[in-house]
């Protein structure tokens, strides 16, 4: 009976040193990918789940990042539209929220055409294509920075600064994706060979 016991206690064992190697992979994986990024902490955090796919493929990650972003930017534009549909701010208050909401919109229209184009790439386009996707993310950012100006005068308010920090973190994420699509186009068209 204790062989049998020690046996299955071994097998316990090697099962934990294998998911525990396959999980620092993973880790390994996604540190990797976001080691180009400003905001690390919120890259990794985000693009976590990733790992197991994108491993070390610099396409993947790109896609990964841009579509994290879109997720999160599609969040904060409904919560937009929402405090437009309600009238809960007046005066100046309101026509920030209504630039900013038409500025995420046009932030997600950029980002949506760099996930188009990062889906599609091509070795016989790559560099146009990457010139692109920069183009669109960095107007992308462009857009997420107007929308915080706007409310300069506004910070002080709770709601206003719930917005901001949410608008805040996509600014983040989008520049993630801006350094994860640099990695990409530096690499090259050989990393598409394994897309």
């Amino acid at each position: 009976m204790t062989w049998k016991f020690m046996l299955v206690l071994a097998w316990l064992s090697t099962l934990i040193c294998l998911s525990t190697a396959s999980s620092k992979g993973g880790e390994s994986y996604v540190r990797d990918a976001c080691s180009v990024t400003r905001y690390q902490d919120l890259c990794m955090r985000l693009l976590a789940s990733f790992s197991s796919t994108a491993k070390n493929n610099p396409s993947k990650w790109a896609r990964a990042g841009v579509s994290v972003t879109i997720s999160q930017a599609k969040g904060v534009t409904q919560s937009l539209l929402k405090l437009k549909k309600h009238n809960s701010l007046k005066g100046r208050g309101r026509v920030a929220l209504l630039d900013c909401a038409e500025c995420l919109q046009d932030a997600l229209d950029n980002l949506h055409n760099s996930l188009g184009v990062l889906r599609k790439l091509s070795s016989q386009t790559f560099n146009d294509q990457m010139g692109d996707v920069t183009t669109w993310l960095s107007a992308a950012l462009t857009d997420e920075d107007t929308c915080l100006d706007g409310f300069e005068d506004q910070r002080r308010r709770k709601q206003v600064k719930l917005l901001l920090n949410r608008v805040t973190n996509v600014s983040y994420m989008t520049s993630n994706a801006l350094a994860l699509v640099n990695k990409l186009a530096t690499t090259g068209p050989e990393c598409l060979e394994n897309s």
